[in-house]
């Protein structure tokens, strides 16, 4: 069979070299590209290696968009993952559906109290508990502040769409280019789609739409929210070829000061660093973050956030370890020095209160304030119809597709689903 024949080494993923001299092996394959990260992430494997023996954790990394093609392949194999990175939604109750997943609710029950109850529950299927939240996060605007200042535009002011029009015609009037976003990977510029059907159309919008009520995707606020983003695309506020460049290469042009402003999750906050020319990127003091504007007259409010609660699923067939792991991995202390050093928000109860970069706990008291927290579109809706609210974000925007047709494919692929 196939299956037999491919492992995470065929793919590209590096196993260790000691990981086959080892009684049992726990493989976490995860996405992230800061270092901090998984340098903590590799601290903790060794930590319970030392207290675990014959067991060895093999921390592994496949980038982003290459993870999400070869996951479903890598499901199927006799060597999938033992743990994997996970955005939630509706594609990890995809997963659990296939079979691809373990029921790890006992395991869990004793500790998980220690855990965001809402984090908790956004990883369970049919009551189910599939995997473990480690963070929680925000989608915004960043933006620089020697620009801003510069293109003589004060971030305070901007409040409504309208507004925000005008300070991006402000900012291109001085010469700056107003908004960078790695479009290539169409999954960036989904959060513009996104957040607009959020304004327009409120908390509800997404669930009304599933289900079904006032022509359910086809609805005018899906339609709305189309036309909203094709007017920002028309000022031309992007840097030039942005329908071909990557996340990274945008988080790198942001970090390099090429641009104004990005909407990116809080994440990027490491990631400009990490992929600018110098590796240093901008510093903290010099980056401000803007909610995504309200829309006159829809129903959103500006403490209705889009974001991410990022964990860990333990695959179907996995050791017993890999759950014992994720609970080892979720003491406070760990979690703790993630927040303290920015790497993301942790999930455990208290840690909020060891964040120092005063951007993430900026996001940080957002979250708590919060009114509304909305997963990923593309992860919520599952994986073939996200799939489809990403091209026809990268396409509306490019022109390429009137709203209607846009909201048109979105309930085709619903129905179809």
């Amino acid at each position: 069979m196939i299956f037999r024949k491919l492992t995470l080494a065929s793919i590209g993923v590096a196993l260790g070299a000691t990981a086959a001299f080892a009684d049992t092996t726990v493989r976490l394959l995860h996405v992230s590209d800061n270092p901090g990260a998984v340098a903590l992430w590799k601290k903790i494997a060794s930590d319970f290696e030392a207290q675990n023996k014959g067991v060895k954790v093999d921390v592994q990394y496949l980038e982003n968009e290459a993870f999400k093609a070869k996951l479903p392949t890598l499901l199927q194999s006799e060597e999938r993952p033992s743990i994997i990175y996970s955005w939630g939604g509706g594609v990890m109750r995809a997963q659990a559906k296939a079979g691809f997943l373990s029921d790890i609710s006992a395991d869990a029950a004793p500790w998980a109290g220690t855990l965001s109850a809402t984090a908790v529950k956004a990883f369970q299927v049919d009551g189910k508990t599939v995997g473990i939240p480690f963070d929680t996060g925000e989608v915004g605007f960043f933006y620089n502040k020697k620009l801003f200042d510069k293109a003589g535009v004060k971030a305070d002011d901007i409040k409504t769409w309208d507004d925000f029009l005008s300070a991006v015609k402000k900012i291109k009037a001085a010469g700056i280019t107003p908004i960078v976003v790695g479009a290539g990977e169409k999954w960036p510029i989904h959060f513009y789609y996104s957040y607009l059907v959020m304004r327009i159309g409120g908390a509800s919008a997404l669930a009304d739409a599933a289900a079904g009520k006032d022509g359910g995707f086809k609805a005018a606020t899906f339609v709305e929210a189309g036309k909203r983003l094709r007017e920002l695309a028309a000022l031309e506020p992007f840097q030039a070829g942005y329908i071909g460049t990557s996340h990274t290469q945008a988080e790198g042009m942001f970090g390099d000061g090429k641009g104004a402003m990005q909407l990116m999750g809080e994440w990027a906050l490491d990631s400009q660093a990490t992929n600018a020319a110098d590796g240093k990127g901008q510093p903290i003091d010099n980056i401000g973050l803007l909610s995504f504007p309200l829309v006159p007259g829809g129903k959103g409010v500006a403490t209705d956030v889009l974001g991410g609660i990022n964990g860990w699923l333990v695959t179907k067939g996995a050791p017993k370890e890999a759950a014992e792991f994720l609970k080892f991995f979720s003491q406070d202390k760990y979690q703790r020095e993630a927040a303290a050093k920015g790497y993301y928000i942790p999930v455990v109860n208290g840690t909020e209160s060891a964040i120092e970069n005063p951007v993430v706990k900026q996001i940080a008291g957002q979250l708590a304030a919060s009114t509304y927290h909305q997963n990923f579109f593309d992860q919520d809706l599952g994986p073939s119809v996200g799939r489809v609210v990403n091209d026809i974000s990268a396409a509306v925007a490019a022109g390429e597709m009137k709203p209607e047709a846009a909201a048109a494919a979105i309930q085709e692929a619903w129905d179809q689903q």
